[in-house]
């Protein structure tokens, strides 16, 4: 292994670049090793969460290396921290991304004085946009001089990933709009009560934008916070990404809102827009609950999801989710947290959505499912789910908005179903909090039958229930002893 060629270990240590503690392991193999690892280490070197940046002495002395002789001096005589040392590799020819919060983390093993701090920060942030090749990702928070220098255009036009928060002054947005405009993933942390007209002039001059976040985080106290001050950044922007909506494949987006008053404000915004992006793969939705308009209802039931693979949504009607993936063949995985039913059509909207699932998503590996009503229909369709649906690794039951009843007779019934159709590929069961209950004798059954299957994995929302009987948790550690359980939370 050790004496493959360098082409053929470059391509091995691609595989490996999510890995910092397997890279960081390849460096000290030998020095062919080394030299592959390096720049692969170093063209994004910010992104390794593992890894505590304030206390990087090593890597703020290779940072500090690049100032000249006379910075060095003139910083030294501050009481800053400079590096004499040599460097074995020009680290920064390699590197393609600037992440302001890192590199300021590392800028402050330097000097604990704020005005030192901003020294460094003069300095080292201009070398950087001159030394670094081009600048592919760039995470920003605050506003940096990196794209006032000259070199600026040269090394931002190629920017493909931009992180960016909304504190950050709107003419600073406008310069990034007029130099990079082929990013293809903005992610945007909403941490400004004010609208910021700035990312929506950069999200409408993209050409090829495929991935959009938007990350709410301006409340810290919500029992205190005032609503009527929050000026509506998201119909613009909103709007604007419609534009985007051939290329848009991955949305996602969370919004901070009054839990107890959601209903008082107008999220439709969001739900108009879904209607207009019909290329996406990944949704991904944290907000207040669709409303349910017939304007809205009858337009959905229009548009086609055809690509979908991967949905996850808080809370959401659930005429709303069969109509989105009616249509989506490919797709993998559901995660709904909140199913909303009318108590008066439960037994259609629930019977539709399993319905949905079993004739069009057939793929599905992960799904989450109210817990429908113990009739013969329903039977049917969710035993012909099962069946269809051998791909199927995670199966997450929700409490479904009607009476609760009979949740002893549900959980027999389940036990026999899973162990009678279920493909062996299911490794994981959610339970819901007061819908689903296991009798002893029931589960004891169940896991008997389930021995010769992969280990299953079993999650109650209601671990009360259990504990409280000693006797299910001497049945639990039986069952993992015997390899039957893989992991459960009771």
């Amino acid at each position: 292994m050790s004496k493959l060629n360098k082409d053929i270990l470059f391509l091995i240590f691609e595989e490996l670049q999510d890995n910092s503690k397997y890279l960081f392991s390849c460096l000290m193999v030998n020095r062919i090793w080394c030299e592959t690892v390096i720049p692969i280490l170093w063209r994004n070197p910010w992104r390794y969460y593992a890894i505590n940046y304030c206390k990087k002495n090593s890597l703020y002395s290779i940072i500090t290396s690049y100032l000249s002789n006379d910075i060095k001096e003139f910083l030294s005589k501050k009481g800053i921290k400079i590096s004499g040392q040599s460097l074995a590799f020009d680290y920064l020819s390699f590197c393609r991304s600037i992440n302001i919060k890192i590199i300021d983390d590392i800028i402050s093993i330097g000097s604990s004085s704020e005005y030192n701090r901003f020294l460094l920060q003069e300095e080292i942030y201009s070398f950087l946009i001159k030394k670094c090749p081009e600048i592919k990702y760039l995470n920003i928070h605050g506003t940096y001089e990196i794209v006032y220098p000259p070199e600026a255009k040269a090394r931002l036009e190629s920017l493909c990933e931009l992180t960016c928060d909304t504190l950050i002054d709107p003419r600073y947005f406008y310069r990034l709009a007029h130099i990079c405009q082929q990013i293809q993933r903005i992610v945007i942390i909403n941490n400004n009560l004010n609208a910021n007209h700035g990312t929506t002039k950069l999200i409408e001059f993209q050409k090829n934008l495929k991935y959009f976040g938007w990350v709410d985080d301006f409340i810290d106290d919500y029992f205190h916070f005032d609503w009527e001050q929050l000026e509506d950044p998201y119909t613009e922007i909103l709007n604007i990404l419609k534009k985007h909506a051939n290329t848009l494949i991955h949305f996602e987006i969370s919004l901070h809102f009054d839990y107890l008053y959601s209903t008082n404000y107008d999220y439709t915004f969001l739900q108009y827009a879904l209607l207009e992006l019909h290329n996406l793969k990944i949704l991904e939705i944290n907000s207040p609950r669709f409303l349910d308009n017939a304007d809205f209802n009858e337009k959905l039931e229009m548009v086609t999801y055809r690509d979908l693979e991967i949905i996850e949504i808080d809370v959401i009607d659930i005429c709303q989710v069969t109509c989105i993936i009616k249509s989506s063949l490919y797709l993998k995985e559901l995660w709904i947290n909140n199913f909303h039913i009318e108590k008066d059509f439960f037994n259609d909207d629930s019977l539709n959505f399993v319905n949905t699932i079993c004739d069009n998503c057939f793929l599905i590996e992960y799904l989450s499912v109210p817990v429908f009503p113990l009739l013969e229909n329903h039977f049917i369709e969710f035993e012909r789910l099962l069946k269809k649906c051998q791909n199927l690794r995670s199966l997450n039951f929700k409490d479904a908005c009607y009476e609760k009843k009979e949740a002893l007779e549900f959980g027999d019934y389940l036990s026999n179903v899973l162990i009678r159709e279920a493909s062996t590929n299911l490794i994981d069961i959610g339970i819901p909090y007061s819908d689903i209950e296991f009798s002893l004798v029931t589960l004891e059954k169940f896991f008997e039958k389930w021995k010769g299957r992969p280990a299953v994995s079993l999650y109650f929302d209601n671990t009360y229930f259990y504990r409280e009987d000693n006797s299910y948790m001497k049945l639990f550690d039986k069952y993992k002893i015997e390899g039957v359980i893989k992991n459960i939370n009771a």
